[in-house]
């Protein structure tokens, strides 16, 4: 598995100097998983891709929410 290289990409609504940020994904026990800036972690997942795959939903699912019931 080679490492992400890292993107310095501010998020909407992040003014500044682009913070520390670390990957998202990790594994216990050959299970993956996900963590949201919410503090949820969400898995297991069989491999990373898979991990990544419920990522982008939930990221999906995200943003159809209304500004006002957003989490940060």
């Amino acid at each position: 598995m080679g490492l992400e290289s890292h993107k310095s990409e501010t998020r909407g609504g992040e003014p500044g100097e682009v913070p520390f940020r670390s990957n998202r994904f990790f594994c216990v026990g050959h299970k993956w998983y996900f963590s949201t800036r919410e503090g949820f972690d969400s898995g297991p997942y069989a491999d990373r891709e898979r991990a990544k795959v419920g990522l982008d939903r939930f990221l999906h699912i995200i943003s159809l929410l209304p500004d006002s019931k957003r989490l940060h």
